[in-house]
């Protein structure tokens, strides 16, 4: 087994907009109130937006390992999510998406059984569609970080 390990790191200061940072790149999260024009998806657009880069990814390995040639490759996804949870009332909702739609219009000259065939392997093999429909244990350390007040 081959194990790569992902890993980011976030950080805000209050009413601060959240700013990731991963291997080679920085994402900001959400509304920049001092700075608009750095506003940013939300973490929940970040989800179905790297779901669709997910099938993006893999869709074209695919493709290549199967001697696809295609012109194009669309991803539309779209969620339905109740935010009664997200605001604190009360709802027997669950907090995250209740049904996640996707949308493939792979633009090549093939079958329909080929088609079915490469969405079946990529579904196998995409990493976010596999956390999606299925349960990951996620462990949470927490910590208080105190400021330390000085007496003179």
């Amino acid at each position: 087994m081959s194990t790569k390990t992902v890993s980011i790191y976030g950080r805000a200061k209050k009413d601060e907009q959240f700013l990731i940072k991963t291997e080679s790149h920085d994402i900001r999260i959400s509304k920049n109130k001092n700075y608009p024009d750095l506003d940013a998806p939300s973490p929940i657009e970040y989800v179905l937006a790297g779901y669709a880069g997910c099938i993006n990814a893999v869709g074209t390995l695919v493709a290549k390992e199967l001697n696809i040639d295609y012109k194009s490759l669309l991803v539309d996804v779209s969620g339905d999510l109740d935010v009664d949870k997200f605001y604190g009332r009360e709802t027997t909702a669950r907090a995250g998406f209740s049904k996640i739609r996707v949308n493939i219009k792979l633009e090549a000259n093939i079958s329909k059984k080929e088609l079915k065939n490469w969405l079946a392997i990529v579904e196998s093999r995409c990493p976010v569609y596999d956390n999606l429909i299925n349960p990951t244990p996620i462990e949470v350390e927490l910590e208080s970080i105190r400021e330390e007040v000085s007496v003179a």
